[in-house]
């Protein structure tokens, strides 16, 4: 029988291994607080909440398992108000979610050009998103307000006999809320990240295709928008699961009304749990939310195939 001897690496494994241990010890201990804190207020509540899911449970009363009822009452229409403020919020998401993409993409465009005076302007334009949602709803309802606002203040004063109510018109409450929004949201992070997207694509690329011939629209559709696919697809995913939960804009401005006309589905889950303390029902609403979103985003990811290009990939 031959003998085998050890090569030093094989007896250094031992030395590796427990020197491997210890920092992977250490790397736990420094990972510890955050670890503690996501299973005690994010997973743990978490767990918790989907098993009131399936509960009728309120404040006064233990949870008592009644399997699927909330769902049911959800999706089977026991709830009157579930299916139109899932259609209203959707309709936002809809409107809201091209325009602020468009409209932050335009200004980060605008500023991008390298003139005098453009980082003042990149300030001012950032500033509206810096006001906090519940301000900003105060200010713009007093904008709004019908009899002493100042929108319809100019507009008699430009010769409107009778302006609209506004927030307090069920035609005009939605498309008020839009514009607050986009007053606050087309100039903040959403901008400043196209920013920063038109800022690392190579100069190089836009001198080749000047040589080649191309003008700046044919230079914005074949380098900048192919070579920005990758932000805009972020930009997409973010801003779809904002305005799927809007709230605040229309729990300060319009508390849901003038009948029901912003009743979004954030508000209703609100209105649920915190004001009927119907908790069992509201998990579950807060469950098919999440099921929801989650849909959308996998969803996402998977159209993003086809349309999003990294720099460095081969085209498909």
């Amino acid at each position: 029988m031959v003998a085998v001897a050890s090569t030093p690496s094989d007896r250094a494994t031992p030395a590796k291994r427990r020197r491997w241990r210890a920092r992977d010890f250490q790397g736990w201990l420094w990972a510890s607080p955050w670890i503690l804190g996501f299973v005690l207020w994010t997973l743990g509540p978490m767990v918790w909440s989907l098993y009131l899911a399936f509960s009728r449970y309120s404040i006064i009363r233990s949870p008592i398992w009644v399997g699927l009822d909330n769902f049911e009452r959800a999706l089977q229409g026991g709830d009157s108000l579930f299916w139109p403020s899932m259609g209203r919020t959707f309709t936002w998401a809809l409107v809201m979610v091209p325009l602020s993409l468009l409209g932050s993409l335009l200004t980060a465009l605008m500023l991008n050009q390298g003139l005098r005076g453009t980082a003042i302007l990149r300030t001012l334009f950032f500033i509206p998103s810096l006001t906090p949602a519940v301000a900003l709803a105060v200010l713009w309802r007093w904008i709004y307000q019908p009899d002493f606002g100042a929108l319809n203040y100019l507009l008699r004063e430009l010769g409107v006999a009778s302006p609209p109510a506004w927030l307090a018109d069920a035609r005009f409450a939605m498309p008020s809320l839009m514009v607050m929004t986009l007053w606050g949201a087309v100039g903040g992070g959403t901008m400043l990240i196209f920013l920063a997207g038109l800022q690392g694509i190579s100069q190089e690329l836009y001198e080749a295709a000047e040589i080649d011939g191309a003008g700046r629209f044919a230079r914005f559709r074949n380098v900048t928008l192919p070579l920005l696919t990758p932000t805009i697809f972020f930009n997409l995913i973010i801003g779809v699961i904002a305005a799927l939960r809007t709230f605040t804009t229309a729990f300060v401005a319009t508390g849901g009304g003038p009948n029901y006309a912003t009743w979004f589905y954030i508000l209703h889950l609100y209105q649920t749990a915190f004001q009927n303390f119907e908790l069992g029902y509201a998990s579950a609403l807060a469950w098919i939310f999440f099921v929801i979103v989650v849909g959308l985003t996998l969803a996402n990811l998977r159209l993003s195939r086809r349309w999003v290009y990294y720099e460095g990939e081969e085209a498909i």
